[in-house]
């Protein structure tokens, strides 16, 4: 039975398919979109990306599909922020500054570095919780928007959300289970949790868009990495780098305008414009981190299972 979704994978995901054209997974139908296109209907080439070409592709997404992208982007930052800023003042504001003796002994400063971590616990707890669902949604409603992208569909926000609604649940679980795994190996010694992260880095792509579970999303994201992790890490680096200075650049001129009373005890007001400068860095970043992320996992389906052929065809280009 074909999976309405278009992105259903082969019956192995361990061994590339290019040569098993019939086994490929089928893709809806588009007539006409991609004619006169040079197999290019969409924001990529119908063709395995070079690295430009997956970062150029996310910054199309992000043109074209612009009010989707960047309304509800910019909705989720807000609330976000609100979110925070109210946890900020209603749960910080009554934590007792911990005030540490110069001439403490160890076991003394180590007493009062449990004793901060215990009085912020419910704050951190409140701002991981919001994070975790907030970006939860908003990175699977994105990739369903590149998902349409690749061969130029139309889409709505109402069309993005019914697509998405039922993966929901399931997309928490594994943004849970992943953050957990990503943990463990980081405490164990760093590199571990690097590893586990770019091995798990196209599991969100492949539950949302392959319509699976959470169980076969991992084992998906590691079947396409595996062989090419050094690649997707460096791909990963590079989005992770860009990300960064632009929310650096973005943010910089709102911590000016607040001051620099940014931590506990500061303004109202300084802290507003701290959460509202956060909040335009992650209206732009958010969207492009989350459209190289499902670029590079269509890519490596593309290598890996033939998926430009099929792609290719639902464009009307075969």
């Amino acid at each position: 039975m074909t999976d309405p979704s278009g992105w259903s994978s082969p019956d192995s995901g361990d061994e590339p398919r290019r040569a098993q054209h019939p086994q490929h997974p089928q893709y809806p139908q588009y007539p006409g979109a991609g004619r006169g296109s040079q197999g290019q209907p969409g924001v990529i080439p119908l063709r395995p990306l070079a690295l430009g070409e997956i970062l150029d592709g996310a910054m199309s997404t992000m043109r074209k599909y612009a009010g989707i992208v960047f309304g509800s982007s910019a909705v989720v930052a807000l609330i976000s922020a609100v979110l925070f800023l109210l946890a900020d003042r209603l749960l910080l504001g009554s934590v007792e500054p911990v005030l540490l003796d110069p001439n403490a002994t160890q076991e003394e400063q180590l007493d009062a570095v449990w004793e901060a971590l215990r009085q912020t616990l419910p704050v951190n707890a409140v701002i991981l919780i919001v994070t975790m669902v907030t970006q939860t949604f908003l990175t699977g409603l994105l990739m369903v928007v590149v998902g349409k992208a690749v061969l130029g569909q139309p889409i709505t926000f109402a069309e993005a959300w019914e697509e998405l609604r039922p993966r929901v649940l399931p997309l928490l679980g594994l943004t849970l289970l992943v953050a957990l795994i990503v943990a463990v190996g980081t405490v164990l010694f760093i590199v571990p949790g690097i590893a586990a992260y770019v091995f798990l880095s196209l599991a969100t792509p492949a539950l949302v868009l392959e319509r699976g579970k959470v169980g076969k999303s991992l084992g998906r994201s590691t079947a396409l990495v595996r062989g090419s992790w050094w690649r997707v890490f460096g791909i990963l680096l590079v989005a992770l780098i860009i990300t960064f200075v632009i929310s650096l650049i973005i943010q910089i001129p709102f911590g000016f305008a607040g001051g620099a009373d940014i931590g506990q005890g500061a303004s109202t007001g300084s802290l507003l414009i701290g959460e509202l400068g956060r909040a335009v860095a992650q209206t732009i970043t958010v969207p492009f981190a989350a459209g190289v992320t499902a670029l590079l996992y269509i890519d490596q389906r593309m290598r890996r299972e033939g998926l430009d052929r099929e792609l290719a065809r639902a464009a009307g280009g075969e």
